[in-house]
Parts: C-alpha cells; structure tokens; sequence
C-alpha cells in the first residue's frame, strides 16, 4: 500500500496489487546482494537471490509492458494503472527510469519507454519532467492520498523533483550525454531564476533544490518545497557520477563521464584524505561517451586509479577515445543475464 510513492497508498491495500516499479527495484538490490554474497563465498545464497531476480525480470516484461512504456502498477482487482487504457495516470515517470537503471529491462523496450517518457512527461515550454500524466482527478479507481493533492501539484502530475532525477540518470546510462544535461539543466534551480519574469514564476529559493515543481493551471513552474528534499543528494550523484562519470569504490576512482559532444574539455579537484588529485578530462573528439585512457603523474593506468594518502598533489589526465564495447545498460543487461 504505497510503494517509493506513498501517496499510491490505496492501490495495493487489500494485498493483493502490483508494484511494476518495486520489482524493478528489487531486482535492482537482489543482484546487488548477489554480489555480496558471492565475495563472501555463500553461493547458496547468489544463486537463490539471482533466480528471484530473473524470475522478477521475467515477469516484468511478460505483464507490464504495455507497448510504449511499462505500466506502473496494479490494483488490487488486477487493473492496471501507467497504461495506455487508464483513464488518469496514464503513464508514470519511474517504471520507465528504472527500467534502465536497474539493467533489468529489455534493451529496445527500455529504448522506446524512454523515448515515451521524453515525449509525454517532460515539458519543454516549462521545462519540467513530470511524475506523471495525466493527474488523478476523477478516476474511480483510488490511488490513496495522492489524489486529495490538486491536478498538477506534488506527486499528483506535477514534476517531483527526485523522480525526475533518475530520469536524467537513466538518460546518462544509456549515454546520452547532450539529452542528459538538456535534463539536468531543466531541473537545476538557477536556470528557474535567471531574469525577473522567471523569479515571479519560480517564487521560491533559486539556490536549493525543490521537492516539486507545479504544472498545474495557473502555477505552472511554480517551486513548491524546499530545504527538506533529499533530491538534493541525488541531484549531486547524478551531475558528478553519471554526468560528470566520477565514481569513487572504495579507494579505487573510476572516470566514465557521459557529457555533452561540445564540452571538449573539465575540470575536477578532489581532495582524497590528505592527498589532492587535480583531474582533467579532455574530449577532442567530441564524443558524449567513451573509453577513458588514464595517466596518473604521467603514468598510464588501466581503468581505475588507486587513490593513495600520501599528502602529495597528483594529476591525472583523462582522454575520451571512441569505443567499440556495447553501450553501457546494454552491457550490464547482458551480463544480469548470464
């Protein structure tokens, strides 16, 4: 009763619904946990949590596509909400997103609900990516509480903020870099108050991150809450992990930005306990993704670079070269599989 969307309180309440996007999700952490246990030589384990999780992903794209996107859930007498034949919510934003970003989904259905939620949730004229569409309104079918909001305000059609953000994270992992920060910069809060007019519609803090932005009638663009949203944090991992491609695993650091084709070159200065890495990425090419040759004070390293505290200032040089491996959700899809 109410899954990531609380709100959707009332979908599930008798036990019986469906949540297409948690079974995303748990795949997601099954084969996370999979990892785990594999390191920690319980095979018992990986091969239990690895065939619920195939079984999961199985069931997904038997049941929920519904032909240009995945539905986002069930009710609990089996009719389906996110599709095509409901009369509100006809499509939802994070049955799409994490269909890429748990690696889960099929390569071409992942391709075309992204292209559907680009198409139907994201507004170009406001510049918003919204949760869903169209809001709840009048539908017989209660979601929950969600529905006491007003069409286009909050969870309920407008664009909240978090979601919107694994939307610009799953258009990084399939490496889309110019669409990707197209995204990035809808949501970023500075470009919401860059003139005058712009401050009398945005109405709240141009220098913080809000939960929700409005679309409904009358408000459209209008901030909601601030302070409070934890899409701060997530604004952060997706301009400097998935963006940017700095991805630091214990003291191993990884480069695998995905940026737009103009960007030919950016900085980062990363301070690693007492040492300082000052990183270069360069991009003659103009490519929005590819393999990074490393140095590290002029040494060439393979794929990762080992931080290392030793009080010192290292520089490091990344180049992007054009790469022959297949794309990156396609590869990770591939490699859940096996």
């Amino acid at each position: 009763s109410g899954d990531w969307n609380d709100g959707m309180n009332r979908v599930g309440i008798e036990g019986k619904g469906e949540s297409v996007w948690l079974a995303w999700f748990l795949i997601s952490t099954l084969r996370k946990f999979a990892v785990h246990a594999e390191k920690r030589g319980d095979t018992e384990i990986r091969d239990e949590v690895l065939a619920k999780a195939n079984s999961y992903a199985e069931a997904v794209e038997r049941s929920a596509w519904d032909g240009e996107w995945y539905r986002r859930a069930y009710f609990d007498d089996g009719s389906p909400l996110g599709s095509r034949t409901s009369d509100e919510c006809k499509i939802d934003s994070i049955a799409q997103s994490w269909s890429v970003i748990s690696g889960a989904g099929s390569p071409e259905r992942t391709r075309i609900a992204m292209q559907s939620l680009n198409k139907y949730l994201v507004r170009e004229d406001a510049r918003l990516i919204l949760l869903l569409t169209p809001p709840f309104d009048k539908t017989t079918h209660d979601p929950g509480y969600i529905q006491g909001y007003l069409p286009g305000v909050r969870e309920n059609g407008a664009q909240y903020t978090h979601a919107a953000l694994w939307a610009v994270l799953a258009t990084a992992l399939q490496g889309d870099g110019d669409r990707a920060f197209e995204l990035f910069q809808m949501l970023n809060p500075i470009t919401h108050s860059d003139s005058a007019k712009a401050v009398d519609i945005y109405k709240v803090e141009p220098y913080v991150v809000a939960a929700d932005v409005y679309s409904a009638k009358g408000h459209l663009g209008r901030g909601g809450w601030t302070w409070y949203t934890g899409s701060a944090s997530w604004m952060y991992r997706t301009a400097l992990e998935a963006i940017l491609g700095f991805q630091q695993r214990g003291e191993e650091l990884f480069l695998e930005p995905c940026i737009p084709a103009r960007w030919k070159k950016f900085t980062i200065e990363y301070r690693f306990r007492s040492s300082t890495y000052e990183i270069t990425v360069e991009n003659p090419d103009g490519l929005q993704r590819g393999t990074a040759e490393l140095t590290v004070d002029g040494r060439s390293v393979e794929k990762a670079i080992n931080l290392i505290d030793d009080g010192k200032h290292h520089r490091v040089t990344v180049s992007l070269r054009p790469s022959l491996s297949p794309a990156p959700v396609q590869e990770k899809q591939e490699k859940a599989r096996l």
